[in-house]
């Protein structure tokens, strides 16, 4: 006898002597996913001995299966019986030969949740079933971080939390982010719904009364991924940033007073530092001070080794007996008095 469709399948199944062993593993949904299925003792088999299935339960359909993809002896390639899996699921025929009859299943989608069954059958043992492996397929996505937009000014405080693309389907809780505590059920409405992706999209709305100060938060619970995602902080004070007060501020007049007030600023420390230079430069240099006009003294006369000498540097323009003035001497030039000597 010679199997040469799946639907045989059902045929198959009385074989009773493999044991039943079962996994459960999660995948997020888009990406690959291993199911694995092996052979526990690690032989060797040729493929024109092996029949090998994997098939699912129908949604709503007890007792009936379909098979996702599988390999029948004599055929150079698995084959695909469900048209949702086609292109998708594959078995490596050299990992067959080595005991492995694992599905590689790729782009994972939230109909993937399922009972994944695989059974391996040998032509050379009557269509025995030597293995038997039972697969739990777990699909969850991440939801967006919610975003919680603020409420008008009414008497009424209405909050809309919003989060989109996850899966499976999630829990939605309001917080007092003060205490920590958990608001009333009774106070929200959430509505979750599929998307064209076949992921969930929540819109949960808060309404409480206007109260002083007020701070909440809106969580989602994926309880697959063991995963809270909490909006960030939407407090509501009177004075605060994004509080929201009966009198605004006119940020228009306080935009345009910022640049004089910035102007008046550096003139300010410009005056400053004007100020303290000169107050410096007077203690340090007292010379510089201009006295007036003053009468001509004659120079006193150098003697010993102090003496003045033709081409001597200490001598001093000026101080030839031809009768103009010696400057002083100091430390800083003098300031300029406008005049020419």
């Amino acid at each position: 006898m010679r199997p040469r469709s799946p639907g045989l399948l059902l045929l198959l199944l009385c074989g009773l002597r493999a044991e039943i062993q079962e996994e459960e593993i999660r995948a997020m949904v888009g990406s690959d996913v291993l199911l694995s299925c092996i052979y526990p003792e690690g032989n060797t088999f040729d493929l024109n001995d092996l029949y090998v299935y994997w098939q699912i339960n129908v949604p709503g359909k007890r007792n009936t299966s379909s098979v996702v993809t599988y390999y029948l002896s004599g055929n150079s390639s698995a084959g695909h019986g469900n048209n949702h899996y086609k292109d998708r699921a594959r078995l490596s025929l050299d990992g067959m030969k080595q005991g492995d009859f694992s599905l590689h299943l790729r782009n994972v989608t939230p109909q993937d949740e399922q009972k994944f069954n695989c059974l391996v059958f040998r032509k050379s043992l009557e269509l025995e079933k030597i293995l038997e492996v039972t697969v739990t397929l777990n699909v969850a996505a991440n939801y967006s971080m919610p975003v919680v937009s603020g409420p008008s000014q009414d008497e009424e405080l209405v909050f809309t939390c919003t989060s989109t693309d996850g899966y499976p389907r999630p829990n939605v809780y309001w917080i007092n982010k003060t205490d920590n505590s958990l608001l009333d059920d009774a106070l929200q409405n959430s509505t979750v719904s599929l998307n064209a992706r076949g992921l969930y999209n929540v819109v949960s709305v808060l309404r409480i009364g206007r109260t002083p100060t007020i701070d909440v938060g809106c969580c989602i619970e994926n309880v697959l991924l063991h995963q809270n995602l909490t909006s960030g902080q939407t407090e509501m004070s009177t004075g605060s940033k994004d509080s929201i007060t009966e009198d605004p501020v006119d940020d228009t007049q306080e935009a345009a007073n910022q640049p004089v007030l910035s102007i008046l600023a550096v003139l300010v420390v410009a005056v400053a530092v004007a100020v303290a230079t000169g107050w410096l430069c007077r203690r340090r240099c007292p010379y510089r001070s201009y006295a007036g006009a003053q009468a001509a003294r004659p120079e006193l006369e150098l003697t010993g080794q102090f003496a003045r000498r033709e081409g001597d540097p200490w001598r001093k323009r000026g101080s030839t007996g031809s009768g103009e003035l010696g400057a002083p001497l100091s430390l800083c030039p003098p300031f300029s008095t406008g005049a020419t000597r």
